[in-house]
């Protein structure tokens, strides 16, 4: 039987988001004629192995190489048989009835050529690029400088995401979103698929566009819901990003505008995209080294204060001495502290205290091998690391109260997570969550049932006083036990409660969601963190740099080890750059799933054995999860000195 819908998917990377995707869109189509097509852009994360494993009913198409989102939907669309064509993300979750709605929204309006309905974030909030309008030099000028953002409800400046239209209203668009966009199949024959010179970016902006002028019209639709966990934002601090979206802009203003608007339009793209690029570079360096560069300045004033008050005391240092003596105290003590954890977030005092003190203990090293005239007072270095220490409780304690949202301190509130489920399924969830040893978290449970279970704190009707009383941080959903429709629902009605959203698929050991659209979403796996701590990846990374730096300093040394692994030295090279390290996973488990991302291995996890027989998949997978999961930089240094000897 001929389908009323095809869904295409074009995954890349994204596994678990996929998997949930899919798991809606199986459930979707229970109630509408629906093929579902898999388009995967040569995934490295085990896509492949999972559709296999999990959907091997689904049309799955791997192509060898990243073709990009236009080709390769266009790849789904030219197999599609359906009389409505749905190009969908992967990192989406649909309504049970969404397909049904639409399909009948498109029968009953036979002039919409294109569809697109209300997209929520990861926290129930909407998203504005649900419905657009046509990016126009003015549009597009107004979007660029943030006019748009300021006055969002303005018909003259708001025009870019249609603020003025209701959110909750059916409305005429120009744009349909790339993330769910559903369109008439004979529209298509008309007007032609997506246009391949749009690699990423643009390319729903230009066939939105085509539709209108091939005399249809675009609707947004919002009597159904999607979460789209990444939405518009996801990548806008990044440089990249910022040159691909705008040069799209500009391959679309030369195609579609006169050659006057394309200059127009083209001049305004090209300021914006070094304008956005220098904001982003910006952004960037302030945010990774301006608390730094600020605790430098601080501190180093603080010195050069006290060496201003010893002089009050007839002990009188010398420009030349403390000119130096003062940027290079501050630095220990701030490297110190650094390398002790200092500045991971939230911060704890014991690190502070304990970085302090290692970078008092070097300076003092230091100080005793100086010449006597740069040896003006141990005094000064034990006062300085008093102040130093002050500074940096008193600054944090500050930051914290001038924005708690930087995390800046433990605030030692155990977080609390609701699940919502049966108690069977709110068990095996909870049992994930105490894999990943969150001991720090108080786990609740809403029943799903009518009336209040054993070991349930309330009822699904009452999960919004729930989540009041309790203060809940997350609330994470069983998708065997609640619909997709109940979970949004109730996403938007306490979103403004200001707690994280997760869905927990049934038979499989993740939980995903996203925090806000700004971020790509988070994922519990059981066990296999802890390579992915800060602290461990700092570990490993110190170990890679010390020894690199040994082995390129101590020739015979890094000669033995380039011999012994019939490597060169340029891989000592790329350990001591940060391209590669030491130790990783296993080769031929490059594309095995559930593994936190580390650099490539000079040497494997296969190095710590010396099996008398090729280890299976399945063997090296599990040696590659028990590295990630027990960490510790020691387990580098015995696999690196296991091959030295």
């Amino acid at each position: 039987m001929t389908p009323e819908l095809s869904v295409i998917i074009v995954n890349y990377n994204v596994a678990y988001f996929l998997e949930q995707c899919l798991n809606s869109c199986i459930k979707a189509a229970e109630f509408a004629r629906v093929e579902i097509l898999v388009i995967d852009n040569n995934s490295v994360d085990g896509s492949e192995e999972m559709m296999h494993e999990k959907f091997p009913q689904i049309p799955y198409i791997m192509n060898k190489q990243n073709l990009g989102f236009s080709k390769a939907n266009n790849q789904g669309m030219r197999m599609a048989q359906g009389e409505f064509v749905l190009l969908l993300n992967p990192d989406t979750v649909v309504e049970e009835l969404t397909f049904r709605k639409t399909i009948d929204f498109m029968n009953e309006h036979p002039d919409a050529g294109g569809l697109g309905v209300r997209m929520l974030d990861g926290r129930g909030k909407f998203l504005p690029e649900s419905k657009r309008g046509l990016p126009t030099p003015a549009v597009a000028f107004y979007k660029i400088f943030g006019l748009s953002a300021l006055f969002p409800k303005s018909k003259v400046f708001g025009k870019y995401h249609l603020g003025y239209l209701s959110e909750f209203e059916t409305h005429e668009v120009e744009i349909l979103s790339g993330a769910f966009m559903m369109m008439r199949k004979s529209v298509l024959d008309q007007v032609g698929l997506l246009d391949e010179a749009f690699f990423m970016y643009g390319e729903d902006i230009d066939l939105s566009y085509r539709i209108i002028l091939g005399g249809y019209k675009n609707y947004y639709f919002p009597e159904t819901r999607i979460i789209h966990y990444k939405g518009e934002s996801t990548k806008k601090s990044s440089v990249n990003y910022v040159f691909i979206f705008y040069r799209a802009m500009i391959i679309f203003a030369n195609k579609h505008f006169s050659q006057n608007n394309a200059k127009l339009f083209s001049f305004l793209i090209n300021s914006a995209v070094y304008f956005r690029a220098g904001l982003s570079i910006l952004k960037r360096v302030a945010t990774k080294y301006l608390l730094g560069a600020f605790d430098f300045a601080m501190i180093t004033t603080l010195l050069f204060f006290m060496v201003i008050f010893f002089a009050h005391f007839g002990k009188i240092v010398p420009f030349e001495v403390w000119s130096v003596a003062l940027p290079s105290y501050t630095l220990v003590w701030i490297g110190a502290t650094y390398f002790s954890g200092g500045y991971d977030r939230p911060i704890f005092w014991t690190k502070l205290l304990r970085g302090v003190f290692f970078g008092t203990v070097s300076i003092l090293a230091l100080y005793a091998l100086l010449p006597k005239d740069y040896q003006f007072s141990r005094l000064f270095i034990l006062f300085g690391s008093f102040l130093s220490l002050l500074y940096f409780v008193s600054s944090r304690i500050l930051i914290h109260k001038i924005n708690p949202n930087a995390r800046m301190l433990d605030s030692k509130k155990d977080s609390v997570k609701i699940i919502v489920g049966s108690s069977a399924e709110s068990q095996r969830v909870a049992a994930i969550l105490k894999g990943m040893e969150l001991q720090e978290s108080n786990i609740l449970f809403v029943s799903v049932e009518d009336k209040k279970q054993a070991n349930t704190v309330g009822t699904l009707n009452q999960l919004e006083e729930v989540a009041k009383i309790y203060k809940a941080d997350e609330a994470i959903f069983c998708a065997k036990d609640i619909s997709v429709e109940e979970t949004i629902s109730w996403m938007s009605r306490i979103a403004d409660l200001g707690i994280s959203f997760k869905i927990a698929q049934p038979e499989s050991s993740f939980i995903i969601g996203s925090n806000s659209i700004d971020h790509p979403g988070e994922l519990y796996l059981m066990n296999i963190t802890a390579i992915s701590e800060p602290r461990h990846v700092r570990a490993k990374r110190n170990f890679d740099f010390i020894t690199a730096f040994f082995m390129l300093t101590l020739f015979p040394i890094g000669l033995w080890f380039a011999k012994k692994n019939k490597k060169s030295f340029q891989d000592i090279f790329k350990v001591l750059v940060g391209k590669k390290t030491f130790v990783g996973y296993a080769e031929s488990s490059v594309n095995a799933r559930n593994l936190p991302k580390i650099m490539p291995g000079v040497l494997s996890t296969i190095e710590q054995l010396s099996p008398s027989k090729p280890l299976s998949l399945e063997e090296i997978q599990k040696l590659n999860v028990i590295y990630a999961k027990d960490y510790t930089w020691f387990k580098d240094f015995s696999i690196v000195l296991k091959r030295l000897t």
